[in-house]
């Protein structure tokens, strides 16, 4: 199921996304010197490029792994996997909250064996 899952978030609104999660919570929104160039590089090689629903999270984890801004990296890359998740269809209400969770995990790096397995499962079911 190759989708251009996140064709509609250029790096420019990959930024301003974090902007104004940054700004929202009074942060400082600045790009790393570290991360911020490879993170743009590898976003922009990526996010019109019609992807698996899994590799589109996993663009997302790296990019918040990479940590191409000061704060929020992880806020940032959840929100954009978030809204394009809603484009998923062959899903139950639950099915989709579901969802939503355990990619939010997987991008902030915290999911468990048990969600994998889920996210898997739900895969599948979308083929």
């Amino acid at each position: 199921m190759a989708k251009p899952w996140l064709a509609d978030f250029s790096w420019e609104a990959v930024t301003v996304i974090n902007s104004q999660l940054c700004e929202t919570k009074h942060a400082l929104h600045k790009p790393t010197s570290d991360g911020h160039d490879t993170a743009q590089s590898l976003w922009k090689s990526y996010y019109r490029k019609a992807i698996s629903l899994a590799e589109a999270v996993e663009l997302c984890r790296e990019c918040h792994r990479i940590a191409p801004f000061c704060f929020f990296n992880g806020n940032t890359f959840v929100a954009i996997i978030g809204i394009a998740i809603q484009k998923v269809k062959g899903l139950d209400v639950t099915e989709r909250y579901v969802l939503q969770s355990i990619v939010g995990h997987i991008v902030a790096g915290t999911a468990n064996a048990e969600e994998e397995r889920q996210f898997r499962e739900l895969l599948t079911k979308l083929e």
